[in-house]
């Protein structure tokens, strides 16, 4: 096992694996499952002992209650169960109770089954059968004054308590439903919170993307007049699955081609974006969209190549200004992120930046981590520029991930001076007062084939 995965896996990242995987990654290796689960487990254990209690005593609840149905899961609960676990088990109901700072947040399941080592079940169906009077009984116990469920009008990941289970909730409270409200930010707010243990492996993570996508865009697997766009899509579906990686979305691989009609992404006739399934050729633009993901952590990637010509030894120079403009698209929209300010706000003063460079920016960036498209505010959407209701109003808080997903259009001399799109997408982290990358980021097209060394 290579010195980079026993680090990730085994929980040495603490001790120095940030420079393990600088210097001694060579190629994403393939860990055991068991050592895989082992850690996943001890990255959601962490977030339960130190994000949730945070995140409560910032809304200002003290109980917090969460219920989920087998194949009907809460997003919040899919994201705290064992790593063993593929749902919830019947119906569950998950309870923390804030027992302050002292003390500390107690962690309960009513549920026939504890989960795992996370939450101890308190609940004896054979001595009390129905299962709504146990937690009828355990939240009056404790007499909490404020007590937060999942519900929300704009984001998926906070609404995850369901009509029935709602309707169910309140009837076994009675009186003390009164006391149930709803928050986004303490939903969101334990999901997109990266904790230290997750980002002492996201690195790791993120670096078994950078390997594969470079390969797939490779004269290793493309093939100029051979191959087509969905060949190289299925091998990476391939080579996924070799390494146990979870390929939360299937990736895609494009071609901007010169000298073709209006393409379906608008871009002006002069270039044109193919369907799927076309053969790679010389002169082509491609463009890759590479979902993975490792211990539950996601990455999602977009990089650019170019496939020589005969004779070239480069890729045109409109290309590669191109490619330059993307980046600093990406440089001023991660000049604008603050703690505090809203993800619409974020977009605007990106873009003014962005234009004030001299580029044509489309910012579409999300969150990440547990998710791939996370928890936390929308900074613009690649079909609108403008504020976005809802999603865009939700603040950038500190400690989290994020896709900084874009793209810069650039008119290219040598395609007759058509504008031809730029799509980036990097995965980075804002700490409270500054902005990494977890990985560099593409600054350069990468050419197929490859330079000789």
């Amino acid at each position: 096992m290579k010195p980079l995965i026993t680090a990730l896996l085994l929980g040495m990242a603490a001790t120095g694996a940030t420079t393990v995987f600088a210097q001694d990654y060579q190629r994403p290796g393939v860990p055991s499952l068991r050592d895989r689960v082992a850690a996943q487990d001890r990255l959601v254990k962490a977030r339960l002992d130190t994000v949730v209690p945070k995140i409560m005593r910032e809304v200002g609840v003290d109980m917090w209650v969460l219920v989920a149905s087998e194949y009907n899961e809460d997003p919040v609960v899919k994201a705290m169960l064992p790593a063993t676990w593929a749902s919830a088990r019947r119906r569950m109901v998950l309870i923390f109770f804030d027992r302050g700072p002292e003390k500390g947040v107690e962690r309960l399941a009513i549920a026939r089954y504890p989960v795992g080592d996370l939450f101890p079940s308190v609940w004896n169906p054979e001595q009390q059968p129905e299962q709504w009077a146990r937690v009828a009984q355990v939240i009056a116990e404790r007499n909490p004054k404020r007590i937060a469920v999942n519900i929300s009008r704009d984001f998926a990941l906070a609404d995850g308590l369901a009509t029935g289970e709602h309707r169910q909730l309140v009837t076994a409270l009675g009186p003390m439903a009164s006391r149930l409200e709803s928050h986004d930010r303490l939903a969101l707010g334990v999901l997109e919170t990266r904790t230290p243990q997750d980002m002492d492996v996201y690195q790791g993570i993120m670096r078994v993307a950078h390997a594969l996508i470079p390969e797939g865009l490779s004269e290793k697997v493309i093939t100029p007049g051979v191959t087509t766009t969905q060949d190289v899509v299925w091998w990476y579906r391939e080579r996924l699955a070799d390494l146990r990686q979870d390929a939360w979305c299937q990736p895609s691989v494009t071609i901007q081609r010169a000298n073709g009609p209006q393409g379906p992404l608008g871009i002006k006739p002069g270039t044109q974006t193919l369907p799927e399934n076309n053969v790679i050729m010389p002169g082509d633009l491609l463009h890759v969209d590479f979902c993975a993901g490792m211990l539950g952590l996601k990455t999602d990637t977009q990089q650019l190549a170019y496939v020589l010509k005969p004779g070239e030894t480069d890729a045109p120079a409109g290309l590669k200004a191109g490619m330059a403009a993307a980046n600093k698209v990406q440089d001023a929209l991660i000049a604008s992120f603050r703690t505090g300010l809203t993800g619409n706000e974020v977009l605007m003063a990106a873009r003014e930046k962005a234009i004030a460079a001299g580029t044509n920016p489309i910012i579409y960036t999300h969150s990440i981590g547990l998710h791939g498209h996370g928890a936390g505010p929308w900074i613009g959407s690649w079909e609108n520029q403008n504020p976005i209701s809802g999603r865009g109003d939700y603040r950038i808080y500190p400690d989290t991930a994020w896709s900084i997903e874009l793209a810069a259009l650039a008119k290219v001399p040598e395609w007759g001076g058509a504008e031809v799109r730029f799509p980036l997408e990097v995965d980075g982290f804002w700490n409270g007062s500054s902005f990494r990358w977890i990985d560099g980021r593409q600054t350069q097209l990468m050419l197929i084939p490859r330079a000789p060394k």
